[in-house]
C-alpha cells in the first residue's frame, strides 16, 4: 500500500520524454534557472561547495537571497557545522526570527516569528515531515539535521507555493538522499561526529554517493545520536514553582525546590538509515531514497506540587519508514521548460511509554504527499511556475489516555509562482488555492461523536523591491491567507501523557484567516552586508490553545480557542569588517529580533520569544575562523493567563573552527564552548519551560570530513 503510489508516478514520470540537455565538462548538472537566477555565482564543484549564504534552492527553484522579499535565512557550511544539534529547533535557534520549543536534548521543533505547529511547516526538500509533529510539542519532528546538506527558512510570496497557513515561514531542509548530480570522484563521501558536554550528546553521521554508470548514482547514509539526561547551569524548576515547593508541608515536595543539575528523564537515543539511486541524463533526472528513522526519548518531567498526584515520567519510542520520489525532465522551448514533481509516502507511530515500561498510548499515522510543478521559460524578465500539490493523511491513536478520534485529512491544492524582473525594480506575486477535507469517527471513549468538515480557502502574495542604492533594495509584501483547522485544533478531547496536559478542541472553528504585510532592507558592499525586515499580521478566527486554570484526571487542562489576534515584530542582522590583520579579517556581527503578538480582547498570546540581541567578533583565515558571541534574551512578562514570565539571560559563546585543508575544503575541526558561564536559562515559546531549563555549558567537539 505505501509504494504502490509512488511506483505508479515513477512509472509515469519515466515515460515523459526527456528531451537532454549538454553536460557540463565537469559531469556536474545544475537545476534550471530563471533570468534571476543567472546572476547567482557559479560553483566548481557542486559536490563539494554547498550553497552559502548567498543562495536559496528550494525544491523548486533557485534564486539569490538579495532578491528574496521576505526575510530568508540560510544554514549551510560552517555555520551549519557549529550550529548542529540532535533536534531541528536547537539547530535554528540562532537564525533570525527562530526560536525553538525546548523539549529536552532529543524533541525542539523551530518556532518561526511566534508561531508553531501548522503556520510554521517542516519540509524535506519540498515535502512534509509526514509525522504528527504537529499533534504536540513534545513529539519530535522526523527530521534528522545530521544529514542535511543545508536548511533554508523561506518568507514572502515564495513560502505560499508550500502551504497556505506558512505566516511564520517555512523550515526547508535539503539532503542528498536522491542525489541531484553525478559526483567527480568514485566514492563520495561527507561524514561527521560530535560530542556535547551538557547533555553527554554523542553523534555520527555519513554520507555515500557511488557513480555506477555515467548516468546512474547510488546513495547511502546512515546517522546515530545518544544523549544523557540534560545537564542545566541553575535549578531545573523555575522560580515560582520552586517557592511554591519550599512552602510545601509535604516533605518530598520540598524537595523539588533544590532540584538542581541535570534534567530528569531528558535522555534518549536515535538511529537513522537511507538508500536510494537516481539516473542522471544532462538535465533531466529521476531518483528515489528509502529511510528508516527511529527514536525513543525522555520527555521531561511536569513535577506536581499536589502530593497526592504523581509526576509521570514518559519516553516515547517513534519510528517512521519512508518512500521518496524526485524527477525533473526538461519539456522544450515553449511556454513551460520543465517539469518537476515530488512524492513522498511514510508510515509512522510512536508509542507513549511509562514509568515501568508499560504503552499507555501509541499514535499511528499514515500519509501520502505529492507535488508537480511546470516551470515557465523565461521571457523579457518575467517567469514563474504554476503547479499542484495534494496531501493524505490517517492517524489513528491507541490507548488509555488517547486524546484524539481516529481521524482523516486530505487536502488538494493549486499554486503559482510568479517573478519579474526589470533590473531596478523587481515583483513577485503567489496564489494559492486549496480544499481541505478533515473527518473523525465516532469514538465513545473520549465522548466524540462523527465529524466531517470541509474547508476552501484562497492565499495570495504580492510584493515588490527597487533598487535604492547599488546593492541596497527595499521591498515590500503583502499576503492574505486562509488555514483550515487541523485535526487536533477540532477533535482534541483528553489526557496527552507526552505534555501533561488534558486537550480540548473546538469541531465548530472555521477558517483562520490573515492579512500581513512586510517591509524589508537589505543591502551588501565592499565589507558590510545587512538584511532588516518588519512585519504585522492580523487574524480574523485566530486557532490558539492556552491553559484554563482548570484539572481534569490530575492534569491542566489546555483549551483551543479562536478569535481575533495581532502580530507584528522585526529582524534585523549585519556583518561589518573592521580590519585584516596578518591574513585574518576581523568582522563584527549583529542580531536582532522580537514579537508582539496579542489576542484580541484577552491579551498576550502564549508562549512568544521576547527581545533578543546578539553581537559577535569573528577573525577568519583560510584555515581558521574563531568567534566569541554574547545573547542577552530579556524578561518576558507580556503573558497570557495561567502562563508564568520568563527570566531573561545572557550566553556567552567562543568557538575556533581549523580547515586543515584550507578554505577550499570542507573538511574541518570545530571546538566551542556554550553558554561559557553556565547560566539558567528558559524559552519562553517552551511549554515545559518551569520545568526544562536550556542546557548548561556545554563543550562541543565536531569533526566534519568531506572526501
Amino acid at each position: 500500500m505505501l509504494l504502490r503510489p509512488l511506483l505508479l508516478a515513477s512509472a509515469a514520470l519515466l515515460a515523459l520524454p526527456a528531451h537532454a540537455e549538454e553536460t557540463p565538462a565537469n559531469g556536474n548538472t545544475a537545476p534550471a534557472t530563471s533570468s534571476t537566477e543567472s546572476k547567482a555565482p557559479a560553483t566548481s564543484d557542486q559536490d563539494h561547495d554547498q550553497p552559502g549564504a548567498q543562495i536559496v534552492v528550494t525544491g523548486t527553484r533557485a534564486r539569490n537571497t538579495a532578491d528574496v522579499l521576505g526575510g530568508t535565512a540560510v544554514l549551510a557550511k560552517e555555520e551549519l557545522t557549529r550550529d548542529l544539534r540532535p533536534t531541528i529547533g536547537d539547530t535554528l535557534a540562532n537564525q533570525p526570527g527562530v526560536s525553538a520549543t525546548s523539549f529536552g536534548p532529543n524533541a525542539s521543533r523551530p518556532v518561526l516569528r511566534g508561531f508553531i505547529g501548522a503556520r510554521a511547516p517542516l519540509l524535506t526538500d519540498g515535502i512534509g515531515s509526514i509525522d504528527v509533529s504537529n499533534t504536540s510539542a513534545d513529539h519530535a519532528p522526523i527530521i534528522n539535521p545530521l544529514t542535511a546538506d543545508r536548511i533554508e527558512v523561506l518568507r514572502g510570496p515564495t513560502a505560499l507555493i508550500f502551504g497556505p497557513s506558512a505566516i511564520g515561514g517555512v523550515v526547508n531542509v535539503i539532503d542528498s538522499r536522491i542525489p541531484r548530480h553525478m559526483p567527480e570522484e568514485v566514492v563520495h563521501f561527507d561524514g561527521i561526529a560530535s560530542y556535547g558536554s551538557a547533555a553527554d550528546e554523542r553523534s555520527v553521521s555519513g554520507t555515500a554517493d557511488v557513480p555506477v554508470t555515467s548516468k546512474i548514482v547510488l546513495h547511502a547514509d546512515g546517522s546515530f545520536s545518544q544523549t544523557g539526561d540534560q545537564r542545566t547551569g541553575g535549578y531545573v524548576l523555575s522560580r515560582e514553582l520552586r517557592a511554591q515547593a519550599a512552602a510545601s508541608a509535604d516533605p518530598e515536595i520540598q524537595e523539588l525546590a533544590d532540584l538542581k543539575g541535570k534534567v530528569p528523564n531528558t535522555a534518549g537515543k536515535t538511529w537513522d538509515v537511507a538508500g536510494g539511486a537516481a539516473i542522471i541524463d544532462g538535465n533531466n533526472n529521476l531518483g528515489f531514497s528509502v529511510s528508516h528513522f527511529d527514536t525513543l526519548y525522555g520527555v521531561p518531567v511536569r513535577y506536581s506540587l499536589d502530593p497526592s498526584v504523581e509526576a509521570e515520567q514518559v519516553r516515547l519510542h517513534a519510528q517512521q519508514t519512508r518512500v521518496d520520489v524526485r524527477g525533473e525532465v526538461n519539456i522544450g522551448d515553449g511556454f513551460f521548460k520543465q517539469l518537476r514533481t515530488r512524492w513522498a509516502a511514510a508510515d509512522y507511530k510512536h508509542s507513549e511509554i511509562a514509568e515501568d515500561g508499560a504503552v499507555g498510548t501509541t499514535f499511528y499515522n499514515q500519509g501520502y504527499e505529492g507535488r508537480l510543478e511546470m516551470v515557465q521559460s523565461g521571457r523579457g524578465g518575467w517567469d514563474g511556475l504554476i503547479g499542484g500539490q495534494f496531501s493524505l493523511r490517517d492517524m489513528h491513536v491507541v490507548g488509555d489516555e488517547k486524546f484524539l478520534p481516529k481521524n482523516s485529512a486530505q487536502q488538494f491544492g493549486l499554486f503559482t509562482l510568479q517573478s519579474l524582473d526589470l533590473g531596478a525594480f523587481k515583483a513577485e506575486a503567489a496564489a494559492r488555492f486549496e480544499h481541505n477535507n478533515v473527518s473523525a469517527q465516532a469514538d465513545a471513549d473520549i465522548g466524540n461523536p462523527a465529524y466531517n468538515r470541509n474547508f476552501n480557502s484562497f492565499s495570495a502574495s504580492l510584493g515588490a523591491s527597487y533598487a535604492v542604492a547599488d546593492g541596497m533594495r527595499f521591498g515590500v509584501n503583502v499576503s492574505r491567507a486562509e488555514r483550515a483547522p487541523t485535526p487536533e485544533e477540532l477533535f482534541a478531547n483528553g489526557p496527552h501523557a507526552g505534555t501533561q496536559a488534558f486537550e480540548i478542541g473546538n469541531p465548530n472553528f472555521g477558517t483562520e484567516k490573515s492579512w500581513g504585510v512586510e517591509a524589508t532592507f537589505k543591502g551588501s558592499g565592499d565589507g558590510f552586508a545587512f538584511s532588516t525586515a518588519a512585519y504585522y499580521n492580523w487574524f480574523k478566527g485566530y486557532i490558539y490553545d492556552s491553559p484554563t486554570g482548570a484539572t481534569q484526571d490530575d492534569l491542566p487542562v489546555f483549551q483551543y480557542n479562536q478569535a481575533d489576534a495581532r502580530y507584528y515584530g522585526f529582524e534585523a542582522e549585519g556583518s561589518l569588517r573592521l580590519a585584516t590583520v596578518k591574513g585574518f579579517t576581523i568582522n563584527a556581527t549583529a542580531l536582532a529580533d522580537y514579537v508582539h503578538a496579542e489576542i484580541v480582547g484577552t491579551g498576550p498570546a502564549p508562549r512568544i520569544p521576547p527581545l533578543r540581541i546578539n553581537g559577535g567578533l569573528e577573525a577568519t583565515s583560510d584555515a581558521f575562523t574563531l568567534r566569541g558571541e554574547v545573547e542577552h534574551v530579556f524578561d518576558q512578562t507580556r503573558i497570557s493567563a495561567f502562563e508564568t514570565p520568563t527570566n531573561g539571560f545572557t550566553f556567552v559563546n567562543a568557538s575556533v573552527s581549523w580547515k586543515p585543508w584550507g578554505a577550499g575544503s570542507n573538511t574541518s575541526l570545530q571546538l566551542s564552548a556554550n553558554n561559557i558561564f553556565d547560566v539558567e536559562a528558559r524559552r519562553a515559546a517552551s511549554v515545559l519551560k518551569d520545568y526544562a531549563p536550556l542546557p548548561g555549558r556545554d563543550i562541543r567537539v565536531t569533526a566534519r570530513i568531506q572526501i
